[in-house]
């Protein structure tokens, strides 16, 4: 079973209800990251969902998980001939962390129309792109192997961008395959865009995640960008773009988090 599997296995103990440990192993920071949690709701979710394919999931984050001991408890919200409809909450120490709304497709649906209004991702040639590399605080990174582009990496040295863009490829270093539940974790792995150009900003909890799968990888590497367009009373947006190296979509996501910048 590869690691991310296993730390994403919660044994159902109620028909509604399972339990787990939240792993240090996809945290930054210490702090397990949002689309490794986002990704455990899920998989939960689709344990009770007879559709699996192309969900929906959006998540309110309402107060910081931590490695530890945590309890899932799902509720299903409405079924029809095309979707499943779920609400799970992660709760620790009796509170409740996460709130998350799933939506599974009958993955027989009909794709009736298929229709790209802007070109697939250009970005630099892998072997052109940098390693962001393993750290003892950055769990996370050394689990995936993701390179930016250069375009994207001039925070690193201090040579900020007018744009707050970050870009790149993106596996798992045991080059794991991808599926449902590892696309939510790519969703939330690069380094904030904000960083290209207010440089490093102390923290940028994220607040509402929403992640929109839209076909499954036909590649081992994504081409990923993500882009942050307007900072307002402590608020950004972070739009993100997921494709395949055969120029497929795979998914697109949105995600709302605070700006905290470094104490003056």
């Amino acid at each position: 079973m590869h690691q991310f599997d296993q730390d994403t296995l919660f044994t159902p103990d109620e028909p509604f209800s399972f339990s787990g440990h939240i792993t240090e192993n996809w945290s930054i920071n210490a702090i397990p990251d949002g689309g490794y949690l986002m990704a455990i709701l899920a998989k939960a979710m689709m344990h009770h969902s007879e559709m699996k394919s192309t969900p929906i999931i959006t998540a309110n984050y309402l107060n910081r998980c931590e490695p530890g001991e945590a309890r899932v408890l799902i509720e299903k919200m409405s079924t029809s001939r095309q979707f499943d409809r779920f609400q799970a909450r992660l709760q620790q120490n009796g509170n409740e962390k996460i709130r998350a709304f799933g939506t599974f497709a009958n993955e027989n649906n009909e794709c009736i129309l298929e229709s790209y209004e802007v070109p697939g991702l250009e970005i630099a040639e892998l072997e052109k792109c940098l390693p962001v590399p393993e750290d003892s605080n950055y769990t996370l990174f050394s689990q995936l192997d993701i390179r930016l582009d250069p375009i994207c990496t001039g925070w690193l040295s201090g040579n900020l961008s007018d744009t707050s863009e970050s870009k790149g490829w993106i596996k798992f270093k045991n080059n794991r395959p991808f599926d449902v539940l590892s696309i939510l974790l790519v969703a939330d792995s690069f380094p904030p865009p904000i960083l290209s150009s207010q440089g490093m900003v102390a923290w940028v909890p994220t607040i509402e995640f929403s992640v929109n799968i839209r076909s499954m990888p036909t590649t081992q590497w994504l081409k990923c960008i993500f882009r942050t367009r307007f900072i307002t009373c402590g608020l950004l947006e972070e739009d993100g773009e997921i494709w395949d190296e055969a120029d497929q979509l795979i998914a697109i996501s949105r995600q709302i988090a605070q700006y905290r910048a470094h104490p003056k």
